[in-house]
Order: C-alpha cells, then sequence, then structure tokens
C-alpha cells in the first residue's frame, strides 16, 4: 500500500509515518518503479505497535527498546518487564505530579470566586506570583513524548 492509504488504515499523519522511518523506529519501505514508497502489512503492524505504546506515553527510545526486544522472541521477557516497571514509575510521577497540578490550579480559581475586574482579578495575580515557584517546584516539566533528560 502507498503511505496516503497506510496513514488512513492507522489514522496516523503522513508526516509522522515518515518521521518514524526517518528515525528508525518504522523500517524503510520498498519502492516501486514510479520510486514511490510501498509499504508491507509488516509497516502496518509495526505502525499499530508504535500508535499503541505511545498511547501508552512511552517515549521513542522505550518503543525503540521494546522494537529490539521483540525482535528476539525466544530471549528472556525480563528485559520487557524491567522496561514497563521502569515506564510505570513514571507514570506515577507524573500522577503526582498532576494532582499537584490540580490543587494548584483549584486554589487559583477559588481566588477569583467573587469575580470582579480583570485588574482585581485573583487568578491572574496568582498566575503572576507563582511564576517564581513552579521553577523549584517542577524542576522537570513534562512534555508528552520524553521522560526527561536521561530518563527512560
Amino acid at each position: 500500500m502507498k503511505i496516503g492509504e497506510l496513514a488512513k488504515t492507522t489514522a496516523i499523519p503522513v508526516e509522522t509515518i515518515r518521521y518514524y522511518e526517518k528515525i528508525g523506529l518504522l523500517p524503510e519501505p520498498q519502492r516501486d518503479h514510479s520510486g514511490y514508497r510501498f509499504y508491507l502489512n509488516a509497516h502496518l503492524d509495526r505502525l499499530r505497535f508504535i500508535k499503541r505504546c505511545r498511547s501508552l506515553d512511552m517515549a521513542q527510545d522505550e518503543i525503540r527498546e521494546l522494537i529490539r526486544l521483540a525482535e528476539k522472541p525466544e530471549a528472556d521477557c525480563r528485559d520487557v518487564n524491567a522496561l514497563l516497571a521502569r515506564h510505570l514509575v513514571h507514570v506515577r510521577e507524573r500522577l503526582q505530579e498532576l494532582a499537584s497540578l490540580e490543587q494548584t490550579l483549584v486554589r487559583l480559581q477559588k481566588a477569583c470566586a467573587d469575580g470582579g475586574s480583570v485588574r482585581e482579578c485573583g487568578i491572574l495575580d496568582g498566575l503572576s506570583s507563582e511564576l517564581e515557584s513552579l521553577a523549584t517546584e517542577h524542576p522537570h516539566n513534562h512534555v508528552p513524548g520524553t521522560h526527561g533528560a536521561g530518563q527512560n
């Protein structure tokens, strides 16, 4: 199948498929006589695997490692289990960060419960004054798909 059909089947944008090829998560496809990429069912299966991993918030390096491990079907699965355990630690840390974020947002919202003018807005004032404390409270700002420097 061509890249457009693959994108439609997997609901993954063409640009993302090309990116996965570029970074080595997806093997390069064969090309037909006209030079168009020609994808096989193996590419479809790999993209579905990657998409499922991404839905679990796994980083590219984690996905790459899982692919590497999956290519050795006779190997012991302890490495797969260890990778998942590390990812679970990350998810639990993220849940704690989100709970803290929720508390902060609730506190900010309560600062403006009475309404009033924008000049008197407790939310905007709270956002301005909390900027200094955020840098020290949450040094590892989470970006989807990454787990901080040197972490998986």
